[in-house]
């Protein structure tokens, strides 16, 4: 269970990261780097460092890009051992990454819609769409490409699930436990549901790394997963 939590560290110092890190200890094994410390926290070095440690890194930067860039950018990031890397789910730019990615353990994730993102904001940028409804192409889409996850709304993991099969991963935030606050996040779920609806892994953030005690809020949220099923 504790490998399907996968903490984000949304901070924006390595020196903070790593406090985080060492506050959680055991209870975490898997962690997220994103925009935010990868760009103003020495991520890539900080990747390294956790890996190094025996932790798993999920490099959260949805590369877009011509082809040969993407290309070019995955396979570096294969060479770090990282475990996950996200790009934007077009066709063009999965069918590259599934290329670069070929024969490594890097898995490749198409984020499909944010979850910050409901079917307002998903017409106004321009889908004839709803936002399930974009979801479910691009993991259409995802599966043809060869990829090796997506990532996607808990509310749309159960669709997910029966367009793509058993095989791929499907890696969810807006991961919100008993008691608390949805924040910027529009379409949430709690931990155990989120997993009876077919994700197999739970990006959670805020709730861990803004408490009082990281460690105990992440040994909640793993008791919240154990109930819930893994549909995969």
């Amino acid at each position: 269970m504790a490998g399907q939590l996968i903490v984000g560290l949304d901070v924006d110092s390595r020196a903070r990261a790593e406090e985080i890190v060492a506050l959680l200890g055991d209870a975490v094994d898997f962690y997220k780097i994103g925009y935010q410390c990868f760009y103003g926290g020495d991520g890539l070095a900080l990747g390294k460092a956790l890996m190094a440690a025996g932790k798993k890194v999920f490099f959260d930067l949805k590369l877009l890009d011509i082809d040969n860039t993407v290309e070019k950018g995955v396979a570096a990031f294969a060479q770090t051992g990282a475990s996950m890397l996200t790009v934007h789910a077009y066709p063009k730019t999965m069918r590259a990454a599934a290329r670069a990615a070929a024969g490594s353990g890097l898995c490749i994730l198409g984020v499909t819609v944010l979850t910050s993102m409901d079917d307002a904001d998903v017409k106004e940028a321009g889908y004839g769409r709803d936002a399930a409804g974009l979801v479910a192409l691009r993991a259409e889409q995802a599966r043809a490409a060869g990829i090796g996850g997506l990532v996607a709304s808990p509310h749309e993991a159960e669709m997910i699930r029966n367009i793509v099969g058993p095989q791929m991963a499907i890696v969810t935030p807006g991961i919100r436990p008993a008691g608390s606050a949805m924040g910027d996040q529009k379409r949430v779920m709690g931990p155990a549901a989120a997993l009876a609806a077919g994700a197999t892994h739970l990006v959670v953030a805020r709730p861990i790394i803004e408490a009082a005690d990281p460690a105990a809020a992440a040994r909640a949220i793993l008791a919240e997963m154990a109930g819930g099923t893994r549909l995969a």
